[in-house]
């Protein structure tokens, strides 16, 4: 089974996922966590290059294509192969940050960055997919208060705005993947409502 986290910037996925795998685990499911961009030697240098304050400069097709590029390269090396094998793959962040960030976020044509999404991922959809929603001021500033600032949170409040308003369309689109979780509950409702959604889907499949 393939899970993804999404959310906008400060959401707290990254926080959560060590401790959903760590229960998962306990219940007896093999259980492999990652990341994008990020999850192997290639994706996190270009993870680097993507993340550096050095590269505001940098385009939003560029920005896209290094994204691509990265995810790629990690689900051929890692989640195809481990979910071949049976195992549970959750990641932070896939294809749907693509299409949030850099198709409506940027504005980019929604129908050009879905064909690229899937160019670089094979077609491979994720089976569960949970959005940590909440308010963009309120994340952002958590992510400034936790010194984790990067090139793309420095974007505008504006660019944020649309990045969230993109994954509430998404989840629209398609609410049989989509589950969506307030992230600003106190830290221990948000997990306890990612296990019983997940236990959900599991049980269910």
């Amino acid at each position: 089974m393939f899970i993804t986290l999404e959310g906008p910037e400060g959401s707290g996925k990254t926080s959560h996922i060590p401790h959903l795998v760590e229960f998962l685990r306990e219940k007896g499911y093999t259980v492999f966590p990652t990341r994008e961009p990020g999850g192997t030697s290639i994706s996190e240098q270009i993870r680097d290059v993507l993340h550096d304050m050095k590269n505001a400069e940098m385009h939003p097709r560029t920005e896209t294509l290094l994204y691509q590029a990265a995810r790629a390269q990690i689900v051929e090396q890692v989640v195809k192969p481990r979910l071949a094998d049976g195992e549970i793959v959750i990641s932070d962040r896939y294809y749907d940050s693509t299409i949030a960030y850099q198709g409506y976020g940027h504005q980019q044509n929604l129908d050009d960055i879905r064909a690229l999404v899937k160019y670089a991922t094979g077609g491979l959809t994720p089976d569960l997919t949970i959005l940590l929603d909440l308010d963009v001021e309120v994340g952002l500033g958590r992510k400034k208060s936790n010194n984790e600032w990067n090139r793309l949170d420095a974007y505008t409040v504006e660019f944020h705005r649309r990045v969230r308003a993109g994954y509430l369309e998404m989840v629209k689109a398609d609410p049989k993947r989509w589950a969506v979780v307030n992230s600003e509950q106190a830290w221990e409702s948000v997990q306890a409502e990612l296990r019983d959604v997940i236990l959900a889907r599991l049980t269910k499949k």
